[in-house]
C-alpha cells in the first residue's frame, strides 16, 4: 500500500533549546520512502542521526526565543507478510531465541513486567501456543481498559495502566508489552503513522515475536493493521518519543495525517478477526 503522511509540530520556544524529533518514516526492507520533505519556518541546522536501533532522528538547535515550526511530508509504500501457517500451537524456545531479540524480554521503563508476572500466568498460563497467549492478551485488554482521551500522563506505565483500567494507545501498547513479556514471549514497541485514526494523531502498538517472526498486534483496535507507516521501534516509549526537548517550550498544536494515495485500493485487515492469520511488518 501507498500512503501520504504528514505531521507538523509548532512550539513557543523561550530560551535556548535543543529538540530531538523522530517523525520520519522507518526506511527498512519491508518500506519504501518513495519521496519526503522536512521543513522549518525559520533558518536552522537540521541534523540527522540513526540511533543503534535503527530510527531516524532530527536534532536541531534554536538559540534565541521564537515560533518553531518543523514539517513533515512523505509518500511511503508498506510492504506486509500475511502469515498463513496455523499459529495458536506455535512456541519459540527461549533457548533459540537470539541476542539481538533477548533484549525485547526484560522489563523496562514503562512496561515492568516483572510485576505482572503473577496475573500473567494466571490469566494466560494455560494457553497452549505463544500467538494464542498474545491473542488472548490483547482481547483482554480490550475489552478491560478503557480507551480514555487524557486519562494518562508522559510518566504513566503498563502497571499504572491495569491499575487506574484506562488509557490511551501508548498505554494499551505498553500493556500489551509487558503481559507478552511477563510471559515470555519478547515485544516491543511500535510508532507510526496510522490511516484512517479518529481523531488522526501519531498512534502506538507493539509486535511481538513469535515463532521466529515479528508479528504486529494492536490491542486498541481502532484501525486496520495493514494501515501504518512504521517510524520507530523501541524497548517502549522512551525508545520512540515524537519529541526530546532540552530546554524552555510550550507546544502550540501538533497535527497529522495519514491518507491513501488516489489510485490506490485499500483492503483493510484486522488481525483479531482470523487467529490464524496475522500480519508481519518485517
Amino acid at each position: 500500500m501507498t500512503f501520504k503522511v504528514f505531521s507538523e509540530l509548532s512550539y513557543q520556544v523561550y530560551m535556548p533549546t535543543t529538540f530531538l524529533f523522530n517523525i520520519e518514516a522507518a526506511q527498512t526492507n519491508w518500506q519504501t520512502i518513495i519521496k519526503e520533505q522536512l521543513t522549518t519556518n525559520i533558518a536552522c541546522p537540521l541534523e540527522a542521526l540513526v540511533s543503534p536501533l535503527g530510527t531516524r532522528f532530527i536534532r536541531t538547535t534554536i538559540n534565541e526565543p521564537t515560533d518553531f515550526i518543523i514539517t513533515y511530508s512523505a509518500t511511503v509504500t508498506t510492504h506486509h507478510q500475511l502469515i498463513y501457517e496455523q499459529l495458536a500451537d506455535t512456541f519459540t524456545a527461549l533457548s533459540n531465541i537470539q541476542p539481538d531479540v533477548l533484549p525485547y524480554l526484560f522489563s523496562s521503563r514503562y512496561c515492568q513486567s516483572d510485576k505482572l508476572q503473577r496475573f500473567a500466568s494466571q490469566m494466560f498460563g494455560n494457553l497452549v501456543g505463544d500467538y494464542a497467549k498474545v491473542a488472548a492478551i490483547c482481547d483482554w485488554i480490550y475489552s478491560n481498559i478503557e480507551y480514555l482521551l487524557g486519562s494518562s500522563k508522559s510518566y504513566t506505565s503498563a502497571v499504572d495502566t491495569m491499575s487506574e483500567r484506562a488509557g490511551v494507545c501508548r498505554d494499551f501498547a505498553h500493556l500489551g508489552i509487558a503481559l507478552c513479556r511477563a510471559s515470555g514471549i519478547p515485544a516491543k514497541y511500535f510508532t507510526g503513522y496510522a490511516y484512517q485514526l479518529q481523531p488522526a494523531d501519531f498512534h502506538a502498538c507493539f509486535e511481538a515475536y513469535i515463532n521466529g517472526v515479528w508479528l504486529f498486534f494492536d490491542a486498541t483496535r481502532m484501525i486496520p493493521t495493514n494501515g501504518l507507516v512504521k517510524i520507530a521501534n523501541g524497548l517502549d516509549a522512551a525508545d520512540t518519543a515524537v519529541t526530546n526537548i532540552f530546554g524552555s517550550t510550550f507546544c502550540n498544536y501538533i497535527t497529522v495525517s495519514c491518507n491513501l494515495v488516489e489510485d490506490a485500493i485499500f483492503k483493510p485487515f484486522n488481525a483479531w478477526e482470523n487467529k490464524e492469520v496475522a500480519l508481519s511488518y518485517g
